[in-house]
């Protein structure tokens, strides 16, 4: 991964992580929609995720959580609310209970996540909206930021699997 640049605009409550990788808009949408390999990447190295259930189908609701070190687990929800395979991808994020439900149905984000085809890598961008300037504040103290950067940084793991399996190497699972 090449990592581009990472703003937080605190006038338009924005933070924009922009990444790019040596594989085509297809292959990098597969880490999003498949949820074995999105639990791969989703979350810091140390915070790794699981998806109990997972859709990238418009409206359709997912339920993951991720585990730290000393095995706490913090619930998440996603809401799909809008799907274009490969290219954009927009969802509605928050704190969940142990069960999926919104902690807080009011204290949600919402991303976007755009893939361009730069032939013959990918620039995927991620714009994360917030509600407040307090909001945003927040969620930058709890790490958001590097987590982010962290996460995204796994993804090259995932293409270089399929460039070995490619090159008739096993795969690393």
């Amino acid at each position: 991964m090449t990592f581009v640049s990472s703003t937080k605009d605190t006038e338009s409550l924005t933070l924009t992580l922009v990444t790019e990788f040596a594989a085509e808009p297809a292959r990098v949408w597969q880490v999003w929609e498949d949820p074995r390999q999105l639990e791969r990447w989703w979350g810091p190295p140390t915070w790794p995720a699981t998806f109990a259930t997972h859709s990238l189908v418009p409206g359709s609701r997912c339920h993951y959580y991720m585990t730290g070190p000393d095995g706490t687990r913090a619930h998440g929800w996603w809401e799909i609310t809008s799907v274009d395979a490969p290219r954009r991808l927009e969802i509605e994020d928050g704190f969940a209970n142990e069960d999926g439900s919104p902690l807080d149905p009011e204290d949600t984000t919402s991303f976007v996540v755009t893939f361009e085809d730069l032939a013959p890598g990918t620039r995927m961008t991620t714009v994360s909206r917030f509600r407040s300037l307090e909001q945003l504040e927040r969620m930058a103290e709890m790490g958001m930021e590097e987590g982010m950067r962290q996460a995204s940084g796994q993804i090259d793991a995932l293409l270089a699997e399929d460039a070995r399996d490619s090159a008739g190497e096993p795969a690393a699972g």
